[in-house]
C-alpha cells in the first residue's frame, strides 16, 4: 500500500484561500494530530518571488502565519538590508504542520526535523501554491525545502548563489512553468550559530537573496 500523502485532501484549484482553508483538514501524514493548525503560505498572489522554509516553528504554529517568529524577524531583516521588500512577496514551508518535541513539562516545544517521509507526503501542497502563483523565482532556505523540490541527495551548501532548474521526471513535472531556482540556509541556522560567527552568517544569507533578486526578469528589479 502507498503511504498516505496530501494530495487526497489538495484542491483542484489554484485560489490561494481556498487551497489556505483546504490545508486545514489535510490529514496527508502524522503531523496534524499533535499541531495547532495548518500554517499555510502568505503574502502577494502577484509575487514574483517565492521562499520556502522548512516547517512552521512554535510561533507560527500558534498564529498560523508563516515566518513571524524569531527567523522571521531575522529573514525581515535581511530582505531589508538585500534592498527586497518583503510585501512583494510569498513565503511559506515545505511542510505545513509544526513538528517538535516536549523535553520536559512546561517546557516550550522544541522544534524537530522532519522526516523525509513528511517533506514527501506534504509536497503536494507547495507544488499547488507553487502553481498558484507561476513565480519567476524560488528561494529555497535550508536543506529540508532544497531537497523537498531538488531530491534527498541534493547539497545546499555546494549550490548557493546558483541559478538552478527544478529536475524533470519526478513530482515537479507536474509544473506547467519553469521558474528559476536557488537555494540558501534558513534564517534560523543563523540565529542558532556561534554568537561569533552571526554576523557572517548573516552577510552572507544577504548577499544569497541579492544574488536571487537579480534572477528577476529586469522589470521586475
Amino acid at each position: 500500500m502507498a503511504a498516505p500523502t496530501a494530495a487526497d485532501f489538495v484542491p483542484d484549484t489554484t485560489d490561494l484561500d481556498e487551497l489556505a482553508a483546504s490545508a486545514q483538514g489535510c490529514k496527508g501524514c502524522d503531523l496534524y494530530l499533535d499541531a495547532t493548525q495548518a500554517v499555510f503560505g502568505a503574502g502577494s498572489a502577484e509575487a514574483e518571488m517565492v521562499l520556502v522554509g522548512e516547517q512552521p516553528g512554535d510561533q507560527e504554529d500558534k498564529a498560523g502565519a508563516p515566518f513571524v517568529g524569531p527567523a522571521g524577524r531575522l529573514l525581515d531583516r535581511a530582505l531589508v538590508a538585500a534592498g527586497i521588500e518583503r510585501d512583494r512577496l510569498y513565503v511559506t514551508n515545505a511542510v505545513k504542520h509544526f513538528k517538535f518535541t516536549l523535553p520536559e513539562r512546561g517546557k516550550r516545544r522544541i522544534h524537530k526535523k522532519p522526516s523525509r517521509t513528511e517533506v514527501v507526503a506534504c509536497r503536494p501542497w507547495l507544488i499547488q501554491e507553487l502553481m498558484a502563483l507561476q513565480p519567476d523565482v524560488v528561494v529555497l532556505m535550508g536543506a529540508t525545502a532544497a531537497q523537498s523540490l531538488l531530491g534527498s541527495t541534493f547539497r545546499l551548501t555546494a549550490h548557493r548563489r546558483e541559478a538552478l532548474s527544478l529536475p524533470r521526471g519526478a513530482d515537479t513535472d507536474i509544473l506547467d512553468f519553469d521558474p528559476r531556482v536557488t537555494v540558501t540556509v534558513h534564517p534560523s541556522s543563523v540565529l542558532r550559530g556561534p554568537p561569533t560567527e552571526r554576523e557572517k552568517a548573516f552577510d552572507a544569507l544577504v548577499s544569497d537573496l541579492r544574488f536571487a533578486a537579480g534572477l528577476l526578469p529586469q522589470t521586475d528589479r
